[in-house]
């Protein structure tokens, strides 16, 4: 079973994943596409507009990126580690960060990418 998060754009359609990893690069997260949309893929390969969901092989594991609609879930495990939740949330992030979404907790807390990025930087 995994644990998930959503991230809305009131703003418009979800950003491309270049600009997501270009987010995590940013605060030092790797970054590894490793499916696309339910095949494998080469490392350096970059998904084409239109993709629907990513296995994304991050510096503790892996986490799913997929675009539900206007949104954007990212998943992990739930029997997930430390260093991979902390991934997982830097993956949040960047997903709202580079689209300017906000964070949907699962109790229906909302926040801004800066708003959740204190909170995560804080707790690392």
């Amino acid at each position: 079973m995994g644990i998930d998060r959503v991230i809305r754009f009131p703003g418009g359609a979800a950003p491309e994943w270049p600009v997501i990893a270009e987010r995590l690069g940013g605060v030092g997260q790797g970054t590894v596409v490793r499916m696309i949309d339910g095949l494998p893929a080469f490392p350096d390969e970059i998904p084409s507009p239109g993709w629907r969901e990513l296995r994304v092989g991050l510096d503790a594991g892996m986490v799913t990126v997929r675009v539900t609609g206007p949104d954007i879930q990212c998943v992990v495990w739930g029997n997930a580690d430390a260093g991979l939740v902390r991934a997982w949330n830097l993956c949040c992030w960047a997903v709202a960060a580079a689209g300017g979404g906000v964070v949907v907790e699962g109790d229906g807390t909302k926040r801004t990418a800066e708003e959740f990025w204190t909170e995560v930087s804080s707790s690392t």
